[in-house]
């Protein structure tokens, strides 16, 4: 494994949201914690933690979103616990340094200032972790495909409400984007990428 410099933890979504009890409870969540605690804690300066903000009310946006916002409308901010979209107590210790940007949909690319942010800081590895393995991890792993930063996936830091979703996705990582994208344990990780 090549090591990493110039590099930036992405932890994604990991909030109260999907949390045990949260709306969209994601149960592996607490497994991998420890790991992902682990990361942004050596990477603290280089990790920015997403969070997926969800509208007000489904009116608020547009199209699917507002179909799938109707059915979730308990997940509306209208709706939600005061803190259920912040980050999980765990995680949220490290920010400051670490950042936080926020998004309104799957990627953590879109309609956010993270693709900004990186080449401001001139990141050409992005380290990703975080939920869900399926669906925003996976939308932001292709962005970050497109924009053509080197992408390094923590697989035991991630986690997914869906066994066969996550199962699927690390085999279509491992074998339709294996020169694009990389799978390491933390282990892997803590070797390659050495805190600057």
């Amino acid at each position: 494994m090549e090591e990493i410099r110039d590099a930036a933890h992405l932890c994604i979504d990991m909030q109260n949201i999907f949390a045990k009890g949260g709306v969209w409870e994601t149960p592996w969540m607490e497994k991998v914690l420890p790991v992902i605690s682990q990361i942004a804690a050596r990477y603290q300066e280089r990790t920015v933690f997403t969070r997926f903000i969800t509208p007000e009310r489904p009116e608020d946006r547009r199209g699917q979103w507002r179909v799938y916002f109707t059915k979730w409308e308990r997940a509306t901010r209208r709706d939600l616990a005061p803190r259920a979209l912040d980050i999980v107590p765990a995680l949220a210790r490290y920010s400051p340094p670490a950042l936080v940007v926020d998004k309104p949909a799957y990627s953590a690319f879109f309609g956010s200032r993270l693709g900004h942010l990186l080449v401001e800081r001139h990141v050409g590895t992005v380290v990703v972790s975080g939920a869900e393995t399926d669906v925003c991890v996976l939308a932001t792993v292709l962005g970050a495909v497109d924009l053509g930063f080197r992408v390094v996936i923590v697989q035991d830091a991630l986690c997914s409400s869906s066994d066969t979703g996550h199962d699927a996705l690390m085999t279509m990582y491992r074998t339709r984007f294996s020169e694009q994208i990389e799978l390491v344990s933390a282990a892997e990780l803590f070797d390659m990428w050495r805190p600057d």
